[in-house]
């Protein structure tokens, strides 16, 4: 990707500076892109720029508003009254000297991103120009020679692509394929300053695609880079350029396109910052300049200043004790001119605690939402069962028997089947990097709805919202696929008959059961006849064993061998492996019948087939709570591949903590 202008042929002699047409000027000064003069001559120098010219002079009268004249090695453009039929907004412009100073400060700008072409800006009437470059520079010499000696000795290159980090992630066997309008090639060049420099006020120079623009979420992740190395009040240097896909960026954010959005826009930024952060942190032990002092006998006080330099210095190791008893914590060169042993803390500053608003918090054992209400253990609890109507779930409870024991990793079943090996295949090639990574690193906050399924968890310095039912149904086709074949056993007793649990859920159906024409009781036969043909497939491949003689289910599979399904969907279960499982296709059989056992074990409440009181309402809830989150989240860290559909779907972002600081910093 082409990250310079393509030049093009200088014409042969110069041509005449040509006027704007007066209702050209109008339109232009109508329009919302030009709203000042130093948003026109921002256009104007891009044209000039695209157009191939080598040398740019910018004349202006009165801060533009009365003259905006730009002459190139091409044709020049002349521009005056930009804003006389326009008296509000000219009336809204500041004083002829602040425009001035804007249209220095894009001037300025253009000319470190362009070095190879001469740059000049200067007053009406004035001989010497305010800045002057030369063509064939760079952009560190422009830098040097525009924003001074002192930002220029502390400038770090930095460097970042798309490819950088899919090598990254192919070298540590996590790359995945993915689309084109998901992960956009790009690449980015950038010059920032070290922890050395401390400025008073950010100077950002954003250019996207060869285009100055602005960018809030870049702005913000380079404030949390150099947050912590700077002081209070200190702002670093920042000249960066990111060349993207033209298709992939939106620039309609903002009427006036000065700020824009692009694809991925927040692991990019993410890349980029992580660069810059890493040069800032590699430089910080060699350019660094302290002060120290150091006291004389006759109680006199020498001021010393200057850099480390390791050729004249003395290496002290971390745990060294100096002669006075102070202990180094950590391995230093101590400056020439120093009292050798000068413990750690008179030469450098310890680190900074991290400011409220970038703590993160990473234990799981912190205080979680329902640690705030009155503590209920876990007991044990046989799920209640409406397998009978109108009889209590007590007479026909069912002994669940769930063989292996809690904690060990579920392993991959070895198979042969080549639609089973294509499944697994789907489930990586649709896993979402970024998501992954909330899920394998979330922290888990609380259980915000059981009817809703709806839970908040914390990654980074974000909450999120997310539907607890829809993420772990997607973790138990991703843990049916993983076993197939291989499932344990939940072994029912007494074992229920099917062709009665199916006839509970066909009347639940009701009217749409009419609409296929069919009685409830050919719809109960139909499935139940199919049922027990495919009795030996369901049994060798899923675990669920089904009598054909008496026509009772024995068993189910154990899918995560710490959670039990509700039984109460046992009856809605065996009804939809009649319509909702292709029994004609041999992958699409598979993928239906896994997709419904994990449907079948997805957490939360179900409408009732039955009117049955529940007394103990509350006590389930507990239960069920603390099942979401000792069971549920942490298997999902362990085994959910999400895919990019649950993204958009069934997480929502609620907080960001470093934007409610800000919020509360303005109350």
């Amino acid at each position: 990707m082409a990250s310079e202008r393509p030049p093009s042929p200088a014409p042969n002699e110069p041509r005449p500076i040509k006027r704007l047409e007066e209702s050209l000027v109008n339109r232009i000064a109508a329009g919302e892109i030009i709203h000042r003069p130093a948003s026109a001559l921002k256009e104007l120098i891009e044209n000039c720029l695209d157009a191939g010219s080598t040398q740019i002079k910018v004349t202006v009268k009165d801060g533009g508003l009365k003259l905006l004249q730009i002459a190139d090695n091409g044709c020049g453009i002349r521009a005056e009254d930009l804003f006389y039929n326009t008296p509000t907004r000219l009336a809204a412009l500041r004083s002829s000297s602040d425009e001035y100073a804007r249209i220095l400060d894009v001037v300025t700008k253009y000319a470190v991103h362009n070095p190879n072409v001469s740059f000049t800006c200067k007053k009406q009437g004035f001989s010497s120009p305010d800045v002057s470059t030369p063509s064939a520079s760079s952009v560190q010499s422009n830098i040097k020679l525009l924003y001074g000696a002192s930002i220029a000795r502390e400038l770090l290159h930095v460097t970042a692509s798309s490819e950088v980090r899919k090598k990254r992630e192919r070298l540590k066997g996590k790359g995945k394929a993915r689309a084109e309008d998901e992960d956009p090639d790009w690449e980015a060049q950038a010059y920032a300053t070290s922890a050395n420099y401390q400025g008073k006020k950010m100077v950002l120079l954003l250019f996207i695609n060869h285009r100055l623009v602005e960018s809030t979420r870049i702005k913000r992740a380079i404030e949390a880079i150099y947050s912590p190395v700077l002081p209070k009040g200190s702002s670093p240097f920042i000249y960066l350029s990111l060349v993207i896909s033209p298709q992939h960026i939106d620039v309609n954010v903002h009427p006036t396109k000065r700020e824009v959005h692009f694809i991925n826009e927040e692991q990019i930024v993410d890349d980029i910052a992580n660069a810059i952060q890493e040069e800032v942190v590699k430089s910080g032990g060699q350019s660094r300049t302290f002060e120290y002092q150091t006291v004389l006998t006759g109680g006199g006080m020498v001021s010393v200043s200057g850099g480390v330099n390791r050729r004249e210095s003395t290496k002290r190791k971390a745990g060294e004790v100096d002669e006075d008893g102070d202990q180094f914590m950590e391995d230093v060169d101590t400056p020439s001119g120093s009292r050798p042993g000068t413990p750690v803390s008179s030469l450098v500053q310890r680190p900074k605690k991290p400011l409220p608003q970038h703590k993160v918090r990473t234990s799981a054992a912190d205080r979680t939402l329902d640690s705030m209400f009155a503590p209920s253990a876990p007991t044990p609890s046989t799920p209640h069962s409406t397998l009978a109507e109108n009889e209590p779930s007590s007479s026909l409870s069912n002994k669940v028997k769930n063989r292996g024991a809690v904690g060990e990793t579920i392993q991959e079943s070895q198979t042969t089947l080549l639609s089973i090996k294509e499944l697994r295949g789907d489930v990586a090639k649709k896993r979402h990097g970024g998501f992954a990574e909330i899920i394998e690193k979330h922290t888990f906050v609380g259980v915000v709805d059981l009817k809703l399924s709806l839970s908040l968890i914390q990654h980074s310095t974000k909450l999120y919202l997310v539907n607890h039912g829809s993420l772990a149904e997607e973790m138990f086709y991703q843990l049916a696929l993983r076993q197939f074949g291989n499932f344990s056993r939940i072994k029912l007793e007494p074992p229920p008959p099917i062709r009665h649990l199916i006839k509970l859920a066909v009347d639940a159906e009701g009217d749409k059961v009419k609409e296929s024409g069919m009685a409830p009781e050919e719809v109960t036969e139909e499935i139940t006849k199919l049922i027990v043909e495919r009795a030996e497939l369901l049994d060798e491949y899923f675990s669920i064993k089904v009598n054909g003689k008496t026509e009772e289910l024995e068993s189910l599979p154990s899918l995560l061998k710490e959670y039990t399904p509700n039984l109460d969907r046992l009856p809605q279960f065996l009804m939809r492996l009649g319509p909702e499982v292709d029994w004609t296709d041999e992958k699409g059989c598979f993928e239906t019948l896994l997709r419904e056992l994990a449907y079948f074990h997805r957490p939360g409440p179900i409408e009732s087939f039955i009117n049955v009181e529940n007394p103990d309402n509350e006590g389930d809830d507990k239960v069920a709570k603390w099942q979401v989150e000792h069971v549920l989240f942490p298997s999902m860290r362990k085994y959910l591949s999400p895919p990019k559909t649950l993204l958009e779907k069934d997480v929502v972002q609620v907080a960001d903590l470093p934007d409610l600081y800000r919020i509360f910093e303005r109350c």
